[in-house]
């Protein structure tokens, strides 16, 4: 019996692929971006083997271009930008400015049209969002004001970008180019462009104020309703189906991209209390689908661009990695901060990555971007993210050695209760669990520094008075800061049984005389917490019970059955009195 297995072809062979080329990338210290972009380049039809379904690997882009727009919306924060917006704002638009202008300049001695010169420009102007997170993160900057700068620049950049992917295709039909291409009227230019611009805001707006005057209250509801009923699979699917109904209702009714509908989704979720939960519940769907964004984008590389046009691909590396990063240098200082806050700017903006393979792909399919300039694009992409940790790890050298001839760190983190480095106890994980934790080792009068990777987490440990540090338990540079070895026990109080395990034994091999416990849900992840170095795992789920049998022995039917049993806890319930 014949099946029609496309869609499963490119879903099974592209995440099997982009896993081991992924793995394979980490291993190297690049960003698993390159190993899916390669996975995508190998079952692309440029190279000999498999060829995945090309129609179906753009669907599939699709769902991964509106589950990253709404990540993008869910972590889109307003006050993080208002905080550098001096800075960040101007900052962020002329070096969008130049980066366009380089392109655009590149573009017009390749002999394109203007609209696909500032096409081009446009998609070398803005950086990759997950890139640049994870080299602040292991380097422990998010919190310090060079790492305020550089994610409030990054979200001017991702704001600009969305506006792009809006007006774009009215721009390119103003133009009269591309697929998108209107009837000549007999209209002026500017004219033309004016009214598609003009019609296309005014889309934007009314969608905006409808999400603004009911979006804002009936999503929040709608969530909490869902939430009350208990069912974990109902609220992951409750946040998908707003996700991705947003995007499609945007689209169908106000004309506008899937993009800004996803991202207004994810900026409403944001609002709600239950942001955290709706993060963490649609997080595996959203890195799959992204994954596989990302094998799609791949396909649509002709390796060949790099022996056909070398000076050209060269050029476009230099304007990503030389132009865009001399123009930051340059913003930074211009407002006064120091050259090393400068270089830290100009080093995390040396590559692009997703919104740059949106908006090409936008510019493509609109035939307002050649296959050329799309291929550039991507081989910009990808030897500018390989170059990237090379950049990072000549400032860290730089760093190091400006620290040891000053004898003081360069920059400290945000304001926090001192961190006490003896005798302490470190606690991975600030959520209900950790906090709790915590709570109790610091009224016992026993020393505690947490680590969680969520910066309100952080903030209500400080204010609680306990000493914070924020980012992944499993980064080098995150557990230094938390001085394991004069540290006497760490507690693993995260769900993730992954993350928590390569810290144990990252723990365990800078103090093998520590006492480690972890946090577990099952007895899987109880063997796997102990086989990397754990002394102790606690199965939730079994504590729970002893508990509550504990206090089901406690209560007078039962308490006669114990033979010398302690009076029963101080817990303020029914059965009890």
């Amino acid at each position: 019996m014949h099946h029609d297995t496309s869609l499963i072809d490119i879903i099974a062979v592209g995440l099997a692929l982009a896993f081991v080329l992924g793995a394979l990338a980490n291993k190297l210290k690049f960003s698993p971006l390159v190993g899916y972009l390669v996975a995508g380049v190998l079952v692309g039809p440029f190279t000999p083997g498999f060829v995945a379904d090309q129609h179906l690997a753009m669907q599939l882009s699709e769902l991964g271009v509106m589950l990253l727009m709404f990540g993008v919306g869910l972590h889109f924060s307003l006050d993080d930008l208002m905080e550098v917006k001096a800075i960040a704002v101007p900052g962020a638009i002329v070096q969008i400015a130049v980066a366009t202008l380089l392109g655009w300049g590149l573009a017009w001695y390749m002999g394109w049209t203007p609209l696909e010169g500032f096409v081009f420009g446009l998609a070398l102007s803005v950086a990759s969002t997950v890139v640049l997170l994870r080299a602040m993160e292991d380097r422990r900057m998010l919190d310090t004001s060079k790492g305020r700068i550089a994610v409030g620049w990054l979200i001017v950049e991702d704001l600009v970008m969305v506006l792009a992917l809006v007006l774009l295709p009215a721009l390119a039909g103003a133009l009269g180019q591309g697929d998108a291409a209107t009837a000549t009227t007999g209209e002026s230019t500017g004219v033309i462009i004016a009214k598609a611009i003009g019609f296309t805001l005014l889309q934007v707006v009314a969608f905006v104020a409808v999400m603004l005057i009911v979006g804002r209250r009936v999503i929040p509801w709608v969530l909490e309703k869902v939430a009350a009923t208990g069912s974990r699979e109902l609220f992951t699917l409750s946040v998908l189906a707003i996700a991705l109904g947003v995007a499609f209702g945007s689209a169908k009714l106000f004309g506008v991209s899937f993009a800004l509908g996803a991202f207004f989704a994810g900026m409403l979720l944001n609002e709600s209390e239950l942001s955290h939960k709706a993060a963490n519940d649609s997080l595996p769907l959203r890195d799959a689908f992204a994954v596989l964004f990302f094998v799609s984008v791949g396909m649509l590389f002709d390796p060949s661009i790099v022996m056909k046009y070398p000076l050209h691909v060269l050029a476009t590396f230099l304007i990503i990695v030389v132009g865009k990063s001399l123009a930051a240098f340059a913003i930074v200082r211009a407002f006064g901060h120091p050259r090393d806050t400068a270089l830290t700017i100009s080093a995390s903006l040396a590559q692009i990555g997703e919104f740059s393979f949106i908006l090409a792909g936008l510019g493509w399919q609109l035939k307002i971007l050649p296959q050329v300039g799309h291929d550039m694009i991507l081989a910009g992409a990808l030897l500018s993210i390989v170059a990237n940790p090379f950049l990072f790890a000549w400032l860290d050298r730089r760093t190091r050695a400006a620290e040891a001839e000053q004898a003081k760190p360069v920059e400290e983190p945000l304001p926090g209760p001192p961190l006490i480095a003896n005798d302490h106890a470190i606690v991975i994980g600030y959520g209900r669990v950790g906090s709790a934790l915590a709570q109790v080792l610091k009224d016992r009068g026993i020393p505690v520094v947490i680590i969680d990777d969520n910066k309100e987490h952080v903030e209500r440990a400080h204010a609680a008075g306990i000493s914070g540090i924020r980012g992944s338990a499993a980064a080098d540079a995150v557990l230094a800061e938390a001085q394991p070895g004069k540290a006497k026990i760490a507690v693993l109080a995260i769900p993730q049984p992954l993350e928590a395990g390569e810290a144990i034994a990252k723990l365990r091999a800078l103090n093998p005389e520590l006492t480690v416990l972890a946090r577990a849900h099952s007895d899987a992840e109880v063997k796997h917490l102990l086989e990397h170095g754990a002394d102790g795992a606690v199965l939730a789920e079994r504590e729970l019970a002893f508990s509550l049998a504990e206090m089901v022995m406690a209560t007078p039917p039962y308490r006669a059955l114990r033979p010398g049993a302690p009076p029963p806890p101080t817990v303020d319930t029914p059965a009890m009195r």
